[in-house]
């Protein structure tokens, strides 16, 4: 799990097993961060879409945007206006390439 900035560089990259839910890996993900830079707006996939973990950001004035799982049974919480910054998860994506050149960080290298 990572966080980055708008120019892909890294916020916070802690490791976790793969077995937990990445929604519960979230709040610790944001307190092990490197720099205390104020994080205004947290972009996420479907994976993301949790009531409760989007009332625990709100608390801490963070804006969760992840569209909306296709099951979901209570009311839609974003709009398509808000879900045009998910256009820009490819910023991740992007430092997750740049950390894959370096073959010691690939998984079953090393």
């Amino acid at each position: 799990m990572a966080i980055t900035t708008k120019g892909s560089r890294p916020l916070a990259l802690p490791v976790f097993s793969a077995k937990p839910f990445e929604t519960k890996l979230v709040k610790q993900t944001i307190r092990e961060r490197f720099s205390r830079a104020r994080i205004g707006k947290l972009v996420g996939d479907r994976a993301y879409d949790s009531d409760p973990l989007d009332k625990e950001l709100k608390r801490k004035g963070i804006e969760l945007i992840a569209p909306h799982k296709r099951n979901r049974k209570r009311k839609k919480t974003q709009d398509g206006r808000k879900l045009r910054a998910y256009r820009k998860c490819w910023t991740v994506e992007r430092f997750f390439a740049w950390l894959q050149n370096f073959r010691r960080c690939i998984v079953r290298w090393e």
